[in-house]
């Protein structure tokens, strides 16, 4: 629940173009929520995040992701 309270206050301060210096903190907050989560779980993010990106978006390759720029 509480990442769920986290990730949305992130999508409310974009929502709002709050500055950057609170988008870190959001964006901070939601981080921390996650590690923690993963950590409960017994999921190593950092060898998730490889697996799944490590060349890139898996749909186009490109790194960051050209995908959502492709699109009309």
């Amino acid at each position: 629940m509480w990442f769920m309270e986290e990730v949305g206050e992130l999508a409310a301060a974009l929502r709002a173009g709050e500055d950057r210096e609170h988008l870190r903190h959001e964006f901070a907050d939601v981080l921390a929520w996650l590690a923690t989560l993963a950590n409960i779980a017994g999921v190593d993010l950092d060898e998730a995040v490889e697996q799944l990106y490590g060349s890139g978006c898996p749909k186009c390759r490109c790194c960051p992701c050209a995908c959502v720029a492709a699109k009309p």
